[in-house]
């Protein structure tokens, strides 16, 4: 192995999985995960016949990372390895691309598409792979693709089908709550950073408990029902809390309920901000979100909650512009990154914040401390990729990166973004700000600071939420640790009998619960069901109005629903799509609530494209909210172009 350049370490943890086994490889961020699987991948190639390696990520630019770094350096010269995400046209051929190729780097849910796609030329079957290596295998939980793509597998080893793929998982944080494993062993090597743990006490914060005064006054103005209680303001908790009431304010065609809950959570989330940023952060995102009320309301609760916020906006900015009560954590944090860039020693650094808008307010601090900038601090945002404001395309994180990488830059101000997959440089400090994460996200982002003498610090209140979070993350990471160590001194056959009996469960599960979803579709014929704008209540349209185009979009083909919108601004996606482009956002026309966007199907078909959540359903059995589309209680029908055209466009066919 010592001529592909792996440590000792790799050596080892790779040994299990060159005798065909099952195995998850843990090694800590940046301990080498994907080089020793590319290692695995050549082995295999060069001694199975007619070998298949599938590698399957969960972020689309881990595709062109994965392809540009390991595999096709190492395996391109011999072998025929491709690359294929959903921005990529080899989507819409991906069977034949698998069968012409030797390794394929894609993400999980293109592969996912092919294996339930019965057209021949996207088509893929499990037993075309020979070997399946998932990155970040973490993920495989719940409804995310890679689980699909394991439960597809697992049925097929139940009932005995073969051959199957070997698989190998990768990951830097397995964490607690149970990956679905097609009968893996896990092989590991723990490595990591100092840790410098900083943590502040209370102090006084009159601007919080200004706002804390407010959400007071709501409290006595929505008469919240007498079996529900709310817990401390401004906390994850009470967001909690007011997400339910809103949901049940809808529920019960109470909107008085129901506006108050959502205007509550907007001040709890300026007590987020108050806590771990400026009071003036805090302040600009309420006076961002009522900017956009005053000319939207409809009824007195409207008008109460717009009144009140004016009422108190001048004695809110004050409190806010009062240096004598700003933020303590934010001197703990300029002193830590002080006390790394300011020692004369060349740092890189990582600081990491819970969300973008919180990115954009660090960066703004940043910037404006005069301190930090004699420090020779060079700070820019790396959020994840996305649309709208507060997004980074693709292009633009890999700008980001590079700026890193070559020095312009020292310190990025980052999402959980950063955390794992992204090729980043060695960093010699990581601080962790305001985070209220899994220990999962923890280890991955301790693993950045791997440069030599390197310090991981976390600035929290002393006491407080993220302190006792980043205490249980430590047990939860011992936990871990002596659950891996258990199941490897299993015996084979105990192992093996425990593994079957948990995919039996998983499968069993899996099924009655999908035939509870059928069943909650049949009960309902999709005319029955009444869409509501979710803000005012109007009845808008019919769930039978609802289909399906091309299994991704969700759209309203009645000629009428435009009588219940108006189109606002332009959408702007950094992709293309291959049967439509986006139009216009549409927003109701008697409150403005945004309801989704249209999309122009074929070139000219146009039509309204709907968020699920942003509407609720009224159902012969009582009024419910659903988050996603798979959840709604009838069966949309898929679109039919010709149909559609016939009946909208007769004169063609004459």
């Amino acid at each position: 192995m010592s001529d592909f350049g792996l440590y000792t370490y790799q050596q080892e943890v790779v040994e299990r999985a060159l005798k065909r086994e099952n195995i998850i490889i843990w090694l800590p961020t940046g301990g080498g995960k994907t080089r020793a699987a590319v290692y695995v991948a050549k082995k295999h190639l060069e001694t199975t016949p007619n070998a298949k390696v599938m590698v399957l990520v969960n972020k689309v630019h881990l595709v062109d990372q994965h392809y540009n770094k390991e595999f096709e350096p190492h395996l391109g010269l011999r072998y025929a390895v491709r690359k294929v995400s959903g921005e990529s046209d080899e989507k819409d051929f991906f069977g034949l691309v698998v069968q012409e190729s030797d390794v394929v780097i894609c993400t999980a849910q293109i592969l996912y598409n092919a294996l339930i796609n019965k057209e021949e030329a996207r088509h893929v079957e499990l037993s075309d792979i020979t070997l399946l290596i998932i990155d970040e295998c973490h993920h495989t939980h719940k409804e995310s693709v890679y689980n699909k793509v394991m439960r597809l597998y697992v049925e097929k080893k139940l009932k005995g089908e073969k051959p199957l793929p070997q698989i190998l998982g990768l990951t830097a944080s397995p964490g607690t709550g149970g990956i679905f494993c097609p009968g893996m062993t896990a092989t590991w090597q723990k490595l990591g950073p100092a840790s410098n743990h900083k943590y502040m006490f209370f102090f006084e914060d009159p601007f919080g408990d200004h706002l804390k005064s407010m959400m007071t006054i709501i409290h006595g103005y929505m008469d919240i029902p007498p079996d529900f209680k709310l817990r401390e303001c401004g906390t994850q908790e009470y967001e909690a809390d007011v997400v339910v009431l809103e949901q049940r304010g809808v529920r019960d065609n109470n909107r008085l309920l129901a506006q108050c809950a959502l205007h509550l959570r907007q001040y709890n989330d300026a007590l987020l901000i108050n806590d771990t940023l400026r009071m003036i952060d805090a302040y600009r995102s309420l006076e961002e979100y009522y900017s956009t009320k005053s000319t939207k309301a409809i009824d007195g609760t409207d008008f109460f909650l717009l009144g009140l916020f004016e009422e108190n906006q001048v004695e809110l900015r004050n409190l806010a512009m009062d240096s004598r009560f700003e933020n303590p954590k934010m001197d703990e944090l300029q002193r830590t990154l002080l006390q790394q860039f300011g020692s004369g020693v060349p740092s890189r650094g990582i600081l990491f914040s819970k969300t973008r808008k919180s990115t954009h307010c660090l960066k703004d601090w940043v910037l404006k401390n005069r301190a930090l900038k004699d420090a020779g601090i060079k700070a820019d945002i790396l959020t994840g990729a996305g649309n709208g404001i507060t997004y980074m395309t693709q292009n633009e994180q890999a700008e980001t990166i590079r700026s890193f990488r070559m020095g312009s830059l020292n310190l990025l101000i980052s999402t959980s973004v950063a955390e794992e997959g992204l090729d980043i440089p060695e960093c010699n400090l990581v601080v962790r700000y305001g985070l209220l994460t899994n220990e999962i996200a923890q280890q991955q982002a301790s693993g950045r600071a791997r440069a030599k003498n390197s310090q991981y610090a976390v600035v929290a209140q002393a006491g407080g939420r993220e302190h006792r979070r980043e205490r249980i993350n430590e047990y939860l990471e011992e936990l871990t640790g002596k659950a891996i160590d258990r199941v490897q001194r299993m015996s084979h056959h105990e192992f093996y009998l425990k593994v079957i009996e948990l995919q039996q469960k998983a499968i069993i599960s899996s099924k009655i619960e999908e035939s509870c979803k059928m069943e909650k579709r049949r009960s309902n014929t999709a005319s029955n069901i009444q869409f509501l704008c979710r803000n005012c209540f109007t009845p808008v349209a019919s769930g039978s109005d609802i289909q399906l185009v091309d299994n991704t979009q969700y759209v309203n083909v009645s000629p009428d629903f435009k009588n219940h919108y108006k189109a606002a601004e332009r959408v702007i996606l950094e992709r293309s799509f291959e049967d439509w482009e986006p139009g216009c956002r549409i927003r109701c026309k008697k409150c403005d609530k945004e309801w989704g966007f249209e999309i122009k199907y074929k070139k000219h078909v146009l039509m309204p494209n709907l968020a699920i959540k942003n509407f609720a359903l009224e159902t012969p059995k009582g009024r419910i909210t659903v988050k996603k589309w798979k959840d709604v209680p009838f069966t949309v029908e898929d679109f039919d172009y010709e149909e559609y055209c016939q009946e909208n466009f007769p004169d063609l066919f004459d």
